[in-house]
């Protein structure tokens, strides 16, 4: 069977690792980007789809007085406890999947050559078989790579978090090893920048040239 037209990359890598800031280079080159933590953030905005099946999940003491997602208290919460994160996770998963799956083929139908997907937790949905990463047919995996001491130290200075909190974190998703492991290509973030638009820039002329 033909591929579909426009190359289909899953854009990952791990807290801390830089690959919002190779999301926007790809969006400058040309690409398509559309990012699933955005897309995640539009359906729990209020009235959004995400946002009473959350409620219902987890009570009304995740919601601000404004009615607005308490993001700060869901996310501390679902990071401590593991149970949470995945009942949270199969709230929105299809919902996200769906809109990705939109998203694409409008990009694929308006000619666009380079579509990126970026999703943090890629590689953990395809694992376990379930999410947009176990569903969209994605061309090449690409995992933006830093080592675990690196994330740690850029966690630690971006977020203003404390060493066990940002440990925390690091440690909801895969290593970042085995993310490497698991990729089709890496873009390792653990120098200069500079060393990292290189090959960013390399994988675009790449990716377009393998365009249908």
């Amino acid at each position: 069977m033909t591929r579909e037209a426009g190359w289909l990359v899953g854009l990952t890598g791990g807290i801390g690792t830089g690959k919002s800031r190779v999301a926007d280079l790809l969006a400058e080159l040309g690409a398509a980007v559309e990012c699933s933590d955005k897309i995640v953030r539009e359906l729990q905005a209020p009235g959004g789809a995400g946002l009473a099946a959350i409620v219902a999940q987890f009570g009304p003491d995740v919601l601000l007085p404004s009615g607005e997602l308490d993001r700060a208290k869901l996310g501390k919460r679902v990071f401590e406890d593991r149970d949470a994160r995945m009942k949270l996770n199969m709230l929105i998963h299809p919902l996200v999947t769906a809109e990705l799956q939109r998203r694409v083929a409008a990009h694929r139908a308006n000619g666009v050559r380079v579509i990126v997907v970026d999703i943090p937790l890629l590689l953990e949905g395809r694992k376990a078989g379930v999410g947009t990463g176990a569903v969209l047919p994605f061309d090449v995996i690409a995992v933006v790579y830093a080592p675990e001491s690196l994330q740690l130290e850029r966690v630690i200075a971006r977020d203003r978090l404390s060493p066990a909190d940002a440990r925390a974190r690091i440690a909801s998703q895969l290593s970042i090893e085995e993310k490497r492991a698991l990729a089709d290509v890496v873009i390792d973030n653990s120098g200069p920048w500079e060393a990292a638009e290189k090959q960013v820039r390399a994988l675009y002329a790449d990716w377009e040239r393998r365009a249908g």
